[in-house]
């Protein structure tokens, strides 16, 4: 009798532990199982989704990337009919840029939204993205990115385990700091000035005659608090909903780059996609960048009152011109890893 008792307490666990792993669903990218009723439901979708992604980006709730994030996650929902869930990772959640572009090739991200100029760290030539004063208006920045030469940068990518889905926005570039207002390029000169981890960015910096200092985009505020360095540039967007008003008091209006953001997928996760999803994750990315893109420049107004209201000294009407003639070194540096006849055919696009 106990040996039968013994046996049949086997076949129950075996019964119980087989029931478990018919129903488990992979999270496509990672390797890593998800019980049955954990996976997401899409708002267009009949039932459990069957690949869930995780999306990362830098930036709170209240920037445009998040609102893009958003609009994408629902989109994707309908398209592919509830197969496909996106979990959405904002505020350096999944780490800073690079540890989410690295996660990206490992596949354990498998989207993430950012600006151009950490990615070029794996791709050189989209540095020239991040050349400033390089574009003359959106007009002249979406002919660029929409056009072949977008798709010839975002080839690069490929081979590093990663595809461009789409060029979103972050927007113009402006300086702050907390030292004395900036209305010439000679006036930034002797600042320590935080920067993106990027040969463009930090070539530019140098240019004015300052210090370039690389720090996360998550350690930022506290670096400005505590007077690590004397000022940033960032887009207004940053600049409001990351609250640098309460730890900078000057702002120049110099829209010293068109900061394009990327959306990558990792190719790890990408792959494992059959064709009319590959095709849903293409088209839901595509109307996400168009909705983000016009929020973006719809906002710069209200984050600018927003600016003003806190009390930001804000130079409007900076000599562009001085900027202008001191990033010109910039150019003469980065022109032979970038490739002259890339940065003419850029400045050429009508």
């Amino acid at each position: 009798m106990r040996n039968i008792g013994m046996w049949l307490l086997v076949l129950l666990l075996a019964s119980m532990l087989a029931g478990c792993g018919a129903g488990t669903t992979k999270i496509e990218g990672s390797g890593q199982p998800t019980q049955p009723g954990q996976e997401g439901k899409g708002s267009g979708g009949a039932g459990a989704a069957e690949f869930t992604f995780r999306l990362g980006h830098l930036q709170n709730t209240e920037h445009p990337y998040q609102k893009g994030a958003e609009k994408f996650k629902e989109l994707l929902a309908q398209k592919s009919n509830g197969r496909i869930e996106v979990n959405i990772f904002p505020s350096s959640q999944l780490g800073n840029g690079r540890d989410q572009i690295e996660g990206l090739q490992l596949g354990t991200i498998h989207l993430h939204i950012g600006s151009v100029a950490p990615v070029a760290n794996f791709a050189p030539k989209l540095n020239v993205l991040s050349l400033p004063y390089l574009f003359r208006d959106r007009e002249h920045v979406f002919q660029v990115l929409d056009g072949e030469i977008g798709k010839e940068l975002s080839a690069d990518l490929e081979s590093k385990g990663m595809i461009n889905l789409s060029f979103w926005e972050n927007g113009w570039r402006h300086l702050t700091n907390d030292v004395r207002p900036i209305k010439t390029a000679e006036d930034a000169s002797g600042l320590k000035i935080r920067v993106l981890e990027s040969p463009a960015y930090v070539s530019y910096v140098k240019a004015l005659g300052s210090t370039p200092t690389p720090i996360p985009f998550g350690e930022l505020y506290t670096a400005l608090e505590q007077k690590v360095v004397d000022g940033q540039e960032n887009p207004l967007a940053q600049i409001a909903t990351n609250k640098f008003d309460e730890v900078q008091k000057y702002l120049s209006l110099n829209a010293h780059t068109y900061d394009a953001a990327v959306f990558l997928i990792s190719k790890m996760a990408y792959d494992q996609l059959p064709a009319e999803l590959q095709q849903a994750v293409h088209e839901a990315a595509l109307e996400a960048a168009a909705y983000q893109r016009q929020l973006s420049e719809e906002s710069e107004a209200k984050y600018l009152q927003q600016l003003k209201e806190s009390g930001m000294q804000i130079e409007e009407n900076p000599d562009l011109e001085s900027f202008r003639k001191a990033v010109e070194p910039v150019y003469e540096e980065l022109q032979e890893s970038i490739g002259k006849d890339l940065i003419k055919r850029v400045r050429e696009t009508k």
